[in-house]
């Protein structure tokens, strides 16, 4: 795990870690307690990317609709 706070993290570095996390739980080879844990940090990890992802769709919203909030013929990426 890294030493940067999950809500200073990119996208990328929370991806990077959570699918670290779902790899040591997948294993099994953790105690309970580290367990708890590590789902614990994943299930942050995991709000991370979604509100990074919630960001992002904001942004290509914003991009794609003039000033009155009519869009500028660009069409929404579909499901984000």
């Amino acid at each position: 795990m890294t030493d940067i706070p999950v809500d200073q993290m990119s996208f990328e570095q929370a991806m990077a870690e959570l699918e670290k996390v779902l790899g040591q739980l997948e294993r099994g080879d953790v105690a309970l307690d580290e367990s708890i844990a590590l789902y614990e940090r994943g299930a942050a990890l995991k709000a991370r990317c979604e509100a990074k992802l919630k960001e992002a769709e904001e942004k290509v919203a914003a991009i794609t609709l003039d000033g009155d909030g009519t869009p500028t013929g660009t069409t929404p990426v579909e499901g984000l």
